[in-house]
């Protein structure tokens, strides 16, 4: 079985699609328009073995250092989805997340909101402030909790042990599941992950980032829904370069995803 098609169905098969009763049949797939990506790298990769392109559907993440973008141009372009920061900590709120959250959506992007986490600040704090900025709206992609070390933070480098840093993502990860209906995505690193031990973390999903090769090679045996291949990435409607994403999955599997964790 295809890697990424395994994941994808697993990951299904953790968030409660068993089949009732009765014969079994393949529910027509939904329709999902998906563009073709027409980027760019300033950097790019020589990539060995399976490339970012053997994946149909791909997007962004973004922040305030994107400015507001040109949503209408970028999805022509192939952004058929977008991550977009909304907090950061206890106290931070990305000032363009409310403006690009509605212009993605008016151009037919789908979207999800990502909160960076601090490591001196209680996890149930986060994540009641990540609530406080975020609707529930309808269609949304489920919020994704970004973990990495901040070794260059002016307040905050401390590194707390792998055990802690697990029950921190569980107490976030509960309140926000109890507040969206929805366990989060763990967005994470290539050190952070192997510091942390996070393939312990239970009926976990993932988006990985590895931007040198597949994260077969970096992140060995571990599941993933998103992949971030490159942080240079160029693309029309973005200004400056831009962090791009592929979806582990065929055109299909992306619309029964959606189906499932964003309907």
């Amino acid at each position: 079985m295809h890697f990424a098609l395994r994941a994808i169905l697993l990951s299904s098969l953790a968030f409660g699609l068993v089949a009732c009763g009765g014969p079994r049949r393949s529910a027509p797939a939904p329709q999902v328009a998906v563009q073709s990506a027409r980027f760019d790298d300033a950097d790019p990769t020589e990539w060995p073995g399976r490339k970012p392109g053997s994946y149909p559907v791909h997007g962004i993440d973004i922040s305030r250092f994107q400015s507001v973008v040109d949503w209408p141009t970028a999805r022509a372009a192939g952004v058929n989805f977008a991550f977009i920061k909304a907090t950061e900590g206890g106290d931070g709120a990305d000032p363009l997340f409310e403006v690009n959250w509605r212009g993605a959506a008016q151009a037919g992007v789908r979207r999800g909101a990502y909160h960076f986490f601090y490591h001196c600040r209680p996890a149930s704090e986060q994540a009641r402030w990540f609530i406080a900025h975020v609707p529930r709206s309808p269609g949304a992609l489920p919020p994704v909790l970004d973990m990495e070390w901040t070794p260059f933070s002016p307040t905050c480098t401390v590194r707390h042990s792998g055990a802690h840093i697990r029950e921190e993502i569980a107490e976030y990860s509960a309140i926000i599941r109890a507040h969206y209906g929805q366990s989060p995505i763990i967005y994470t690193t290539v050190d952070f992950y192997a510091d942390t031990e996070l393939w312990r973390l239970p009926q976990t999903e993932f988006w990985l980032r590895s931007v040198a090769t597949h994260p077969a090679a970096t992140f060995k045996g571990q599941h993933w829904t998103f992949w971030q291949y490159t942080g240079t990435g160029l693309v029309p409607g973005i200004a400056g370069q831009v962090d791009i994403n592929a979806f582990a999955g065929s055109e299909r599997a992306w619309a029964h995803w959606l189906a499932v964790r964003a309907p």
